[in-house]
């Protein structure tokens, strides 16, 4: 009997409280489906007692290692910058790196998470009006997700974010690179949700230790679709309130996935099976979801 052997590969995960993180599962699961010995590690800097300053030194460790990439999340996502060789095209729109490729004693730069978003988006909401929508939140989830829907032909994206100047700069920013499409910052919420065609929430609310929804839910109609990124819990206060007003919604769940769908393609070189690694992210889920921030 002719014994088969499994192809090494090492990856790991940069960020700051990523104990509860689903991603190592997820990548070791698909990896060992497709005849690899996956050694996933976690790079917990609050663990370690690390601070983002460490990062030229935990590359350097992963190098050596013999690591083929690193996911980067929380709070290293535009600090690894300065360290990578050559950025994707996305990434450096962006400004920010989730994905790390070491190759040939060089670093390459992408950015999956836009793309997990739009996936997700694709296949949970497909023919959703791209009229107008509206999003709440400015940040760095708040940036691939705005990039995300306008690359899916967004004509009107209304941006809100507590802090009004971080709304505007990112709709300059998107602006810049969607001239076609119509992209603002706006101060009432009230007033954008009457004409818009649906709701993106990137904020933490919703998460068990942010609890709330983003906004008023009176302001939720039926012809809305509401996306989420918040999937720890997968049924957020918002999604409730916005099925209990008949919206289409779409959890959380698929920008993980997909984002980590990306992410394998690059360090592996492989197609992954991307339903199956929703089966796989859906059974991790089930069960009683932790209240940590995975990302």
């Amino acid at each position: 009997m002719v014994e088969t052997r499994l192809k090494p590969l090492k990856a790991g995960l940069i960020g700051a409280g990523i104990q509860a993180s689903l991603t190592p599962a997820m990548h070791m699961q698909e990896g060992a489906a497709q005849g690899f010995a996956y050694d996933y590690q976690l790079i917990d800097l609050n663990q370690r007692g690390l601070t983002p300053n460490s990062l030229p030194d935990l590359l350097n460790q992963a190098e050596k290692q013999g690591l083929s990439g690193l996911n980067i999340t929380h709070p290293c996502k535009q600090l690894v910058i300065p360290f990578l060789d050559e950025l994707s095209d996305e990434a450096r729109a962006l400004g920010a790196v989730n994905t790390v490729v070491l190759k040939n004693g060089r670093r390459y730069g992408h950015n999956t998470d836009w793309w997990g978003f739009a996936e997700s988006f694709r296949r949970g909401l497909p023919g959703a009006a791209l009229d107008a929508a509206v999003q709440i939140g400015a940040g760095g989830a708040g940036v691939a997700t705005a990039y995300a829907i306008l690359s899916l032909g967004l004509k009107r994206l209304t941006v809100f974010d507590i802090e009004p100047e971080r709304a505007a700069q990112l709709a300059e920013a998107m602006s810049a690179l969607f001239p076609e499409a119509a992209i603002s910052a706006c101060g009432d919420l009230a007033t954008a949700m009457q004409t818009a065609s649906g709701l993106i929430h990137a904020t933490p609310t919703g998460m068990a230790k942010y609890p709330g929804v983003p906004l008023p839910p009176d302001l939720l109609a039926a012809h809305h679709w509401v996306a989420e990124i918040v999937y720890f819990p997968l049924e957020t206060e918002l999604l409730k309130a916005a099925r209990q007003r008949g919206c289409r919604v779409l959890n959380g769940g698929g920008m993980a996935v997909f984002q980590a769908v990306g992410a394998f393609r690059l360090f592996t070189g492989q197609e992954p099976d991307a339903v199956r690694m929703m089966q796989h992210f859906d059974s991790l889920t089930s069960g009683n979801l932790s209240s940590e921030d995975p990302r």
